[in-house]
């Protein structure tokens, strides 16, 4: 217990979540089963938010756990769930080019240290204040325009979305009706 006197509860904290973080990435990436992918992806999403809450960003925690956690890998573990046959799917290309991947990640992980241990970080007072309320006044006051132009086009893609949906439900010959026997 004497190598832990010296060390800030902090710190362990934070490279507890940053290790879980990069565990899980590498299983996502290096796991054969999609399944254990995904719940890998699991790990990855939760350490991400845990990161958030730590140093304070308390909206963009909460927001990672309710839309990426809560909702797409719900999905997405939905999706692997359902779909039928997935164990019997052949991987044509598993780790054909490793060596390489490796040594490319290898060269940004050394340049990535290098870039982080030469820069002087600027040290600043963690503040309690949650961030929330800084976040509804900016949206509010200065980025009022974009804010209302992000909402009006996600609008125009929903209302797109639909229309092409409609159209391919149209398009598409139900059981009654002649052509149906090609699509069998």
């Amino acid at each position: 217990m004497e190598i832990l006197q010296g060390v800030n509860p902090g710190a362990l904290v934070f490279f507890g979540l940053a290790a879980l973080v990069v565990a899980s990435a590498a299983g996502v990436a290096l796991s054969r089963n999609i399944l254990y992918a995904g719940f890998s992806l699991l790990g990855t999403l939760g350490g991400v938010s845990g990161l958030y809450l730590y140093l304070g960003a308390d909206f963009l925690g909460i927001a990672q756990l309710i839309i990426y956690v809560g909702g797409i890998l719900v999905l997405i573990l939905f999706a692997i769930l359902l779909t039928n046959k997935i164990g019997e799917v052949n991987i044509s290309n598993a780790s054909v080019s490793l060596p390489v991947g490796g040594g490319v990640a290898a060269l940004i992980l050394l340049t990535l240290a290098y870039i982080a241990t030469q820069t002087s970080w600027p040290q600043t007072e963690a503040a309690a204040t949650p961030t929330t309320a800084r976040l509804g006044d900016a949206f509010l006051r200065e980025y009022l325009l974009p804010f209302e132009l992000v909402s009006v086009i996600l609008l125009m893609a929903l209302v797109g979305a639909m229309v092409i949906a409609r159209r391919a439900a149209k398009e598409t010959p139900r059981p009654s009706e002649p052509g149906y026997e090609r699509l069998i």
